[in-house]
């Protein structure tokens, strides 16, 4: 007879840093005896890899179409309102969701920031745990840090504070929610009103470093878990050797799943003037045609295991993601971000202030690029930002996000087995 407790994984298969959060959960959370975690994805672009860690997957519900899958990322990083979840894709998903968690038994389940699972979880009246990022978060609109929407030079520090106590506010509060998860959320028994109870969670884990997070104090069901970034067991391509043996310097190029062919090509366009090698893991992004046409110094790849990369590679051009950053600084690699979001600016930020790192607007690729060139023979020039690289991944040292969150998941399993199906939603946002 099978004992083992079943957790629910729910990412939102198109965002390559949320699925790739949760298999490293995952595989931590499999190591604590009697624990079984279970997939269950509803959208394509990076659902293989969880087939791929080897995890038991559900079949979700109707995927997005490519057109819609950009529009789902547009919304995210705020260039757009519209988006495709509509009540029917909302309730079709609820419902398989729903159906999911009755079927397993599941004890708990694991948000990967898909939209429709805070409905599902609390409807059954399980656990739901949110792995996330700590900027942008709850947490941090509280801790009056400030948001990155302008430069932090003068009034642009004060006009940042103001704007994230609007934010705490409007998240916390404001009716924002597009009606259809309002609706489902009624005809499920879940408040679904504001922002704060679609992010909320009952354990809300931050996977983040003390310099991101700050010395105040956490609220009730915020733990910091520490780095959570992918680990892909995949092999290293053959060319990354062939750079490192030779004499130039060597650059990773990385723009995750939030980048966007513009970006690609302005980025291959620039670092094609450098006097460098550039690994650039940005196939997703280009055609054949323009694949084709890059100079010799531009090596396109499908996605590398960056983890490996730390004394290969002397530099990162990145976007900003979390998973990207962490990687970079956990490997002692210096980088230059370019955030496309106000999350991704703050990660960028971060280390920017502690000198591992240098912030850019991705306007700095447009034109001749002479601040983006500018930036980069510095980032490879100063050996002050490579010691400081060489701290910070010093402080990543034994750092385990993906086992404190495991953790954290089954004592918290083991003490509530028995759930209260409907219970009210008052989630830790």
């Amino acid at each position: 007879m099978d004992t083992a407790t079943t957790v629910l994984f729910n990412p939102i298969g198109l965002n390559l840093a949320e699925v790739t959060r949760m298999v490293e959960v995952a595989r931590a959370l499999r190591n604590h005896s009697g624990m079984r975690p279970v997939f269950l994805v509803h959208d394509k672009g990076f659902d293989h890899l969880v087939t791929q860690a080897g995890f038991t997957r559900l079949p979700g519900a109707t995927p997005f179409t490519d057109e819609q899958a950009r529009q789902v990322v547009a919304f995210d990083q705020g260039r757009t309102l519209r988006h495709p979840f509509t009540l029917e894709r909302v309730r079709e998903r609820v419902a398989v969701e729903r159906a999911a968690i009755r079927d397993l038994g599941a004890a708990a389940v694991v948000h990967g920031t898909n939209p429709t699972t805070p409905i599902s979880a609390r409807a059954e009246g399980v656990p739901l745990f949110y792995p996330v990022p700590y900027a942008l978060s709850a947490a941090h609109l509280a801790s009056g840090r400030g948001l990155p929407i302008l430069p932090p030079h003068g009034p642009g520090r004060l006009l940042n504070k103001g704007l994230a106590s609007l934010a705490a506010r409007l998240v916390g509060g404001a009716p924002l929610l597009p009606s259809s998860f309002q609706r489902v959320g009624r005809e499920n028994d879940v408040r679904m009103r504001s922002l704060g109870d679609l992010l909320g969670a009952d354990h809300v884990l931050l996977t983040a470093m003390p310099d991101e997070v700050g010395s105040s104090p956490l609220p009730a069901g915020r733990h910091r878990v520490g780095p959570v970034f992918a680990r892909l067991d995949a092999p290293m391509p053959g060319i990354v050797d062939e750079l490192v043996a030779g004499e130039r310097r060597v650059v990773y190029c990385a723009f995750g799943s939030s980048g966007s062919p513009e970006l690609a090509r302005h980025a291959l366009r620039a670092l094609a003037e450098a006097p460098v090698e550039v690994i650039a893991p940005l196939r997703q992004y280009l055609t054949p045609e323009e694949e084709s046409r890059l100079p010799g110094n531009i090596h396109v790849t499908d996605l590398v295991p960056a983890h490996r990369l730390e004394g290969l590679v002397d530099a990162a051009v990145l976007h900003g993601g979390q998973g990207t950053v962490q990687t970079a600084c956990a490997t002692g690699i210096p980088f230059i971000g370019m955030g496309l979001s106000a999350e991704q600016r703050w990660n960028v930020d971060v280390w920017a202030r502690r000198g591992n790192a240098i912030a850019l607007s991705p306007r700095a690729l447009r034109g001749d690029a002479r601040r983006f060139r500018d930036a980069l023979c510095r980032l490879l020039g100063d050996p002050g930002i490579l010691q400081a690289a060489r701290q910070v991944a010093r402080e990543h040292e034994g750092v385990d996000g993906a086992a404190e969150c495991a953790r954290i998941i089954a004592d918290e399993v083991g003490r509530s087995r028995v759930p209260t199906r409907g219970r009210p939603s008052t989630p830790t946002a």
